[in-house]
């Protein structure tokens, strides 16, 4: 785990066979009524890589990436550690308090 800001923190795994990716989850988190929630993460759980767009702590919407696992891993990280602030500030928008 990666703190990036107050209440907000970046989960990182991967696996790796030989040096090429198998298996891989990147996920952004806030810390929200008291538990950790997520809102944007990246995996290969389902046989592909995807990133799951949390629009609220019950509701996500899930979003193919047309990459290899070593670059979708790449693209993961990049686009959380850019834009985690963007991405938190629309989730706490719109989830109930």
């Amino acid at each position: 785990m990666r703190p990036l800001g107050e209440g907000v923190q970046k989960r990182h795994r991967h696996e790796t066979v030989r040096g090429k990716v198998v298996a891989f989850t990147v996920q952004l988190e806030v810390w929200l009524e008291s538990a950790w929630l997520p809102i944007v993460r990246y995996d290969a759980a389902h046989g592909f890589a995807h990133r799951d767009i949390y629009e609220t702590p019950r509701r996500k919407r899930k979003e193919r990436i047309d990459l290899d696992l070593s670059d979708a891993l790449t693209l993961a990280d990049r686009d959380i550690d850019r834009n985690w602030s963007r991405y938190v500030e629309g989730f706490r928008r719109r989830s109930p308090r």
